[in-house]
């Protein structure tokens, strides 16, 4: 994977990241005015997230009506619209951020959906987020996504892959349903989880670089974590 992949994992950081820790990533090329669609978000739980980072921004949540958490959402202070999982109710060369976090897993058609994302995307903008890689089946999921197959889908879609960073690594996500999805594994998803942690110290004791650190974590990881940009 190291020469299909390596252009697009940075040198200057060797840890798991998330999908949110992505976005601060790319802020200081974000408008304070921006325009945020969050594909999928469901509850709406991003809402205060994107209003703390850019609090003069837009935020809009799309998502299918047969979603549970969109059945279950609570709170009605942002716009939330419902779509079909392909066709974003939105204008082209409008939006100036897509969320997508852990979602184009459960999306029947996501070579569909991310042709749409690309659409509905301002020249520059960014498609921002994470999905699953070796991850156990959960919640009406149809895929998992290898990093090198991620990268050839998003490019056919007309986005261009930036960077591409590990999260949580497989083999705690498959101890974690293994074991009843116990609570004490949600820290995992923030913090470095053990596998990550053992290439860690790999990475210490070998002299290796963050970049080599990084491209053994995303040869294993259960997410991955990605910065697009339209073309």
């Amino acid at each position: 994977m190291w020469n299909e992949m390596k252009d697009y994992v940075p040198s200057d950081y060797p840890h798991q990241v998330t999908a949110e820790w992505m976005v601060r990533r790319v802020l200081a090329q974000l408008p304070a005015k921006s325009v945020i669609v969050d594909v999928g978000c469901g509850a709406g739980n991003s809402v205060d997230f994107f209003k703390e980072l850019l609090a003069e921004s837009t935020w809009i949540d799309v998502d299918i009506a047969e979603s549970p958490e969109v059945q279950q959402r609570k709170r009605s202070d942002a716009i939330f619209m419902e779509f079909d999982g392909i066709n974003i109710p939105m204008p082209s060369d409008s939006i100036d951020l897509v969320f997508s976090r852990q979602v184009l897993e459960h999306v029947r058609y996501p070579e569909a959906l991310l042709k749409d994302m690309a659409r509905v995307l301002k020249r520059g903008g960014y498609l921002v987020g994470s999905t699953s890689h070796l991850e156990p089946y959960h919640y009406f999921q149809f895929w998992n996504f290898t990093p090198y197959g991620f990268k050839e889908i998003v490019q056919e879609a007309g986005l261009t892959l930036k960077e591409i960073l590990p999260g949580i690594d497989g083999l705690t996500l498959v101890k974690r349903t293994y074991e009843g999805r116990h609570t004490t594994y949600s820290k995992y998803f923030t913090d470095e989880s053990p596998l990550n942690f053992e290439i860690d110290c790999w990475g210490e004791d070998t002299k290796r670089s963050n970049r080599q650190i990084l491209m053994r974590k995303l040869s294993v990881c259960g997410h991955f974590c990605f910065i697009c940009i339209r073309n």
